[in-house]
């Protein structure tokens, strides 16, 4: 049950968001996509409940100039969703060599044990440098840089191995440090 004071106030929130609803909604309009001035509208709104009590006398330049700090955000945020599904679209198809590289790879990190096949994927498969492979598996940097040497090393012998097995060239370690 709402109290007089709570009902005070919520009546004079909603007069505030008549007020200032269409000037703002005309602001991100002019700036941005439907869906998104929709959104901002909202957020902006939120912002205006949050501070209600800071409102000032020219409240629809405030609610203006929220709204340009939050249309700001979701651009923002925005671009980072873009360069995310570039990145996405860049690494789903990665080239596959036809001469059976791919498949003769895979066979020798599946001989490996498996923490040393999963450090050296995401060195090589996921691009990450030993201070990011660090973070991945809590361990230190320098620990990350001694097990992707050694893994590294270990992946070369098994392949040149492997080639050698099924009758390819073997690999010169030499060319894979």
């Amino acid at each position: 049950m709402e109290t007089g004071q709570t009902a005070d106030r919520r009546r004079d929130f909603e007069t505030l968001v008549v007020a200032v609803a269409d000037p703002v909604r005309r602001y991100l309009r002019r700036r941005t996509d439907q869906a998104t001035a929709d959104d901002v509208l909202a957020e902006t709104l939120i912002v205006l409940w949050r501070r209600f009590d800071d409102v000032p006398e020219a409240a629809v330049a405030w609610a203006i100039g929220i709204a340009r700090l939050q249309l700001a955000n979701a651009l923002r945020a925005q671009r980072r969703q873009n360069r995310v599904a570039r990145r996405i679209v860049e690494t789903a198809t990665p080239p596959q060599p036809d001469d059976g590289t791919a498949e003769a790879v895979r066979t020798s990190l599946a001989r490996l044990r498996p923490a040393d096949a999963e450090i050296i994927r995401l060195w090589a498969w996921e691009g990450l440098e030993p201070a990011q492979i660090a973070t991945v598996l809590a361990i230190s940097a320098n620990a990350a840089a001694v097990r992707l040497h050694r893994a590294r090393r270990r992946f070369a012998d098994q392949f040149g191995k492997d080639a050698a097995d099924s009758g390819q060239i073997a690999v010169d370690e030499r060319t894979t440090s």
